[in-house]
């Protein structure tokens, strides 16, 4: 399985404004983007998404940008990746009705341990490691 460079720059996006998330500020896409290496004008694509799903909002005005919908605690990766490009993993054979009984089982088996597995990570974890390393003393 291969994830694309979209769900990665998600998943920053999403990172960059739970940091920001305490502060109780709104983003600016073009600080967003400089933070966090992605590309301004893919980033506003990628954010209408994650909005769509409710994940991300955005503030109108002077002080406008976009924050987090909800507490990073509560937005999985599993989360973001859905948002961007639906299953977290997904194979035809699921519905194929030629596809073998026991290979199909094999891929819903995998299938449930990626949504197990992107599911018990939270955008807050992730911020806290990121509190943790810049903390870290280095000799």
């Amino acid at each position: 399985m291969k994830l694309s460079v979209k769900s990665d720059y998600a998943a920053r996006a999403v990172l960059g404004l739970a940091r920001a998330y305490a502060g109780g500020r709104s983003m600016r896409v073009e600080d967003l983007a400089r933070a966090q290496g992605i590309p301004p004008n893919y980033l506003v694509q990628i954010l209408i998404e994650l909005k769509a799903r409710r994940l991300v909002k955005s503030v109108r005005g002077k002080e406008g940008g976009y924050l987090l919908a909800v507490p990073p605690a509560e937005i999985t990766l599993g989360d973001v990746l859905r948002a961007v490009h639906g299953q977290v993993f997904d194979t035809p054979a699921l519905t194929d009705g030629s596809c073998p009984v026991e290979l199909r089982f094999a891929w819903q088996h995998l299938q449930q341990t990626m949504d197990r597995a992107s599911d018990g990570i939270t955008f807050q974890q992730l911020s806290e490691q990121s509190v943790e390393k810049e903390k870290m003393y280095y000799i």
